[in-house]
């Protein structure tokens, strides 16, 4: 699907919102990382620590509350990543588990 307004790709599913912790590897590096958004077929990550992973590298994410994906790196821009999820039965069993144990959505507070 293309963006008529800049050409661009639309994102395959939509994302929610996330803020947890873990670790990203790529080859023999390894740094601390924050999930910033996360689909069924993706993941933003915001890096804490030197990664040099370019687009189209096989990179491991690992965290307690989502486990272990592996991914292809898709874009980079500064200290955060965009990974394509490898989609096996197993990555998206552990992503429908994060939704449905750990994800909480926040309710907007309307004041008056």
């Amino acid at each position: 699907m293309q963006n008529n307004n800049l050409n661009m790709p639309t994102r395959a599913a939509p994302r929610s919102k996330c803020r947890f912790f873990g670790k990203v590897r790529y080859m023999m590096q390894a740094t601390d990382m924050r999930v910033i958004d996360l689909s069924a077929t993706g993941i933003a990550l915001e890096l804490y620590g030197p990664f040099h992973a370019a687009e189209g590298s096989r990179v491991r994410i690992e965290s307690e509350d989502l486990g272990v994906l592996e991914g292809t790196v898709r874009w980079c821009r500064g200290n955060r990543i965009g990974v394509e999820l490898k989609l096996t039965s197993n990555s998206l069993a552990q992503i429908s588990s994060y939704f449905r144990f750990f994800h909480k959505e926040v309710t907007p507070v309307i004041k008056r």
